[in-house]
């Protein structure tokens, strides 16, 4: 590997306020010298919600990430800027590049306004098996030791990854977002939800390329506890345009839902 990575046992070390050090923990199942989307999805939510002058009464209801090229394993600036300010919602931007190179991620996120206890509580919708009372899977062949698929615990309450179609996967970082610092909420919702069509995919992975330029997150709220089920399925028209839409829950319950754009294509 020629790429500078670090041996922190996070997804990433900082080595400045606004740049960070990737580890092999991000490292994605496709390319030695990309990550996967999910621990770099996870640091720019974590940009946008402590970023200076962040208000603490606003809290993220929507992101949506820009993919425009893989994510290298090298050194990464992040970068953020208010769109839109206002007293119940606010737009919020950030991009991540590799230093002296092109942004390849961006993120829009959309914050709301919180008063606590202002209106009822809406009734949890139908529950997932707790992880407790799911199995482990076997992981799709990786052909390197360390990756997201060994810094992150799996368990399915059906499905599998080496099975097709939904499935419903517990997923639990074994590892924090940034070495030295405290796991979020919101880190745990984004480092798992770009793992949708992973879980739920219908097609053979040794035979066809997936590739997904975005992701959306809805989130009515953050999740309670280190667990979050990516309750997934995929849809693919034979034109090689396809979609991941995921219902994401925590032990209490839903918490959101995550989609993805698919294009699909044979590997040559």
């Amino acid at each position: 590997m020629t790429e500078k990575t670090s041996c922190a046992e996070a997804f990433f070390e900082r080595v400045a306020d606004d740049r960070y050090l990737p580890t092999e923990n991000t490292r994605g199942p496709w390319s030695a010298d990309s990550q996967h989307a999910g621990p770099p999805a996870a640091l720019l939510g974590r940009a946008v919600q402590t970023r200076t002058g962040a208000r603490e009464d606003m809290r993220l209801a929507r992101i949506t990430f820009e993919i425009t090229s893989p994510v290298p394993l090298k050194p990464l600036a992040v970068t953020t800027n208010v769109l839109r300010e206002g007293r119940s919602v606010e737009l919020v931007e950030a991009s991540l590049a590799p230093e002296g190179g092109q942004e390849v991620m961006r993120a829009r996120a959309l914050r709301i306004r919180t008063e606590p206890g202002s209106v009822p509580q809406e009734t949890p919708g139908p529950e997932i098996p707790a992880p407790g009372s799911a199995e482990s899977e076997p992981f799709f062949p990786v052909p390197w030791d360390v990756g997201y698929h060994t810094a992150m615990e799996s368990r399915f309450a059906h499905g599998s990854f080496l099975g097709r179609g939904p499935a419903a996967c517990w997923l639990r970082m074994r590892v924090p977002l940034v070495e030295g610092e405290k796991v979020a909420p919101l880190d745990r919702v984004l480092v798992a939800a770009d793992s949708g069509n992973g879980v739920s995919n219908v097609l053979d992975f040794s035979q066809h390329l997936f590739v997904n330029p975005d992701l959306t997150v809805h989130l009515h709220r953050h999740p309670a506890g280190e667990w979050v089920c990516i309750d997934a399925r995929t849809s693919i028209d034979s034109a090689g345009v396809g979609m991941s839409e995921a219902a994401i829950h925590d032990e209490q319950g839903p918490i959101g839902r995550g989609v993805q754009s698919l294009f699909v294509a044979p590997r040559r």
